[in-house]
């Protein structure tokens, strides 16, 4: 591993922070307690913002502005022309204010500066333009009735949706929820995690910019225990999309069952195998098999953090990740050269430095890494593990780190029924040339996205979640949008038709 000490500071100028209050019904508003909670940089644990804390009084405002922008208000009424039109502004605004957004996640999240920058946010964009494109396709279907009546379905927007956000991707994870519900005419509740509130604040001035009416974008920053469990536990909130934690995703659906019943949608947990056969180029999909574990630092539901290699190509595969991140450099995300920011808080870096002491004391040989930086920050080096059993605990718990669990198999069969050995099943990787293995394993997989001699290969039109406790329903594609809409089916009679 090699690390970075450049200074970026001098490369590129921080932004202020502009935007540090609770956005409801279109305004900048203080809390209603007046208090006060604290955002902290990772890269040096210094105080970025002192950002409004939300509470119970605050989500029943910001409810109450959402239900009467859907009720009364024009955002469901627009034509979907006109709601594309404005969704597209949006869009547009986004990428008018990539370097600074990509700045916000950088300081709150540790994510690389560049390529949110380049990559994340123009995707995001696309998204919002994706579900603008969706906006006038949303209708139903005529029904062939068995006797005299004329039946047909509407979809109709479920009403005021709360968003619960994690920290891992804000800008993603926002538009993932905003875009399809707004295409859907809904109104809403965002919640973004505790440690990275300021590009969520950011995009709701900039969706009022583009001329979303006020009442339809809120967003509520504050703690899941309070803000996040007051808005699951509302009466007057339609539906909860929630992307977070399998623990916490139990108190969420708990909380609307409890309550009134809302439908939960959750995207959670993972421990992805990634899975390599011997007849593969090694130099080609070691690569993959890294970026796989290390990309945005290891904090990714679907890293794949399973890494089954087949015994005869086990040894070079080892040998040339060893090379590889020998090569990989940690350091500032606003620096260019480096490959891996600090993790998001001391928490998750405490988290992750622990689950790296199971894996030593368990007996999995520690291959690279292994420890924390000496330096300001929560840095942790890139830490591969091999001759990893299938019952440690790195093989099993989902880490969220830059940890890797690699482990031996023999056959098609035997890595089929390891890779289903979990309680997890949100997504994996299939490495080979052999378009039988090919087609057998992804079938095989108890995941809801197989990637086939490729990984992370996400797309606005893809839709992407999970199986078992990694949770249900999708987000992206049509499957991303529908979930934010309601059946009704009428029915009327017909009489003397000449025809049924």
């Amino acid at each position: 591993m090699a690390e970075s000490n450049g200074n970026s500071e001098t490369q590129f100028q921080i932004p202020k922070i502009k935007f540090t209050k609770l956005f409801i019904n279109g305004e900048f508003v203080d809390s209603v307690s007046g208090n006060t909670f604290e955002t902290i940089d990772p890269r040096n644990e210094e105080v970025i913002a002192r950002i409004s804390e939300g509470d119970k009084e605050d989500v029943d405002l910001a409810v109450k502005a959402a239900r009467e922008a859907f009720d009364n208000g024009p955002w469901p009424r627009l034509s979907p022309s006109e709601r594309r039109r404005i969704m597209l502004k949006f869009a547009d605004l986004i990428v008018e204010n990539a370097e600074e957004i990509a700045a916000l996640d950088a300081m709150d999240a540790g994510k690389l500066f560049a390529p949110v920058k380049n990559m994340d946010i123009p995707a995001a964009a696309e998204v919002i333009r994706y579900y603008a494109g969706a906006a006038d396709k949303i209708h139903g279907t005529t029904l062939k009735m068995s006797r005299e009546l004329q039946g047909y379905t509407l979809l109709e927007p479920i009403g005021v949706v709360g968003h619960i956000i994690p920290w891992n991707f804000p800008t993603q994870m926002f538009v993932m929820k905003v875009g399809p519900a707004l295409a859907a005419g809904c109104t809403m509740i965002v919640k973004p995690a505790e440690q990275t509130p300021l590009s969520a604040l950011y995009y709701a001035q900039l969706a009022k910019q583009a001329g979303v009416p006020d009442g339809v974008i809120n967003v509520v920053t504050g703690f899941g225990s309070t803000a996040g469990a007051a808005l699951c536990s509302h009466m007057d909130v339609d539906k909860i999309s929630f992307t977070g934690s399998t623990e916490v995703g139990r108190l969420v659906m708990q909380a609307a069952a409890l309550s009134n019943l809302k439908p939960v949608s959750l995207e959670l947990g993972g421990k992805s195998p990634f899975i390599v056969f011997d007849d593969v180029d090694v130099d080609k999909i070691a690569p993959l098999a890294l970026v796989g574990i290390l990309y945005n630092k290891g904090e990714i539901c679907v890293a794949g953090s399973r890494l089954f290699i087949q015994e005869g190509i086990y040894d070079k595969f080892v040998k040339k990740l060893e090379e590889m991140a020998k090569t990989w450099v940690v350091g500032d995300p606003f620096d260019p050269n480096s490959h891996q920011g600090p993790q998001v808080d001391k928490k998750q870096y405490e988290r992750v430095l622990s689950y790296i002491e199971h894996g030593k004391r368990e007996g999995a040989k520690l291959l690279t890494g292994g420890n924390a930086l000496n330096r300001k920050g929560y840095f942790i080096e890139p830490t591969i593990f091999i001759d990893v059993e299938d019952d440690m605990t790195i093989a099993k718990e989902e880490i969220f780190g830059p940890v890797l669990a690699v482990m031996k198999f023999k056959t098609v069969e035997e890595v089929i029924k390891r890779a289903n050995c979990t309680n997890y099943g949100l997504a994996a990787g299939v490495m080979t040339n052999d378009l039988n293995i090919a087609n057998t394993v992804s079938r095989s997989i108890r995941a809801g996205v197989i990637w086939i001699n490729c990984y992370f290969a996400f797309d606005p039109d893809c839709p992407y979640g999970g199986y078992k406790c990694s949770g249900f329903e999708r987000d992206l594609g049509m499957e991303g949008l529908h979930k934010y809409l309601q059946v009704k089916s009428v029915a009327t009679p017909i009489y003397n038709s000449p025809w049924l």
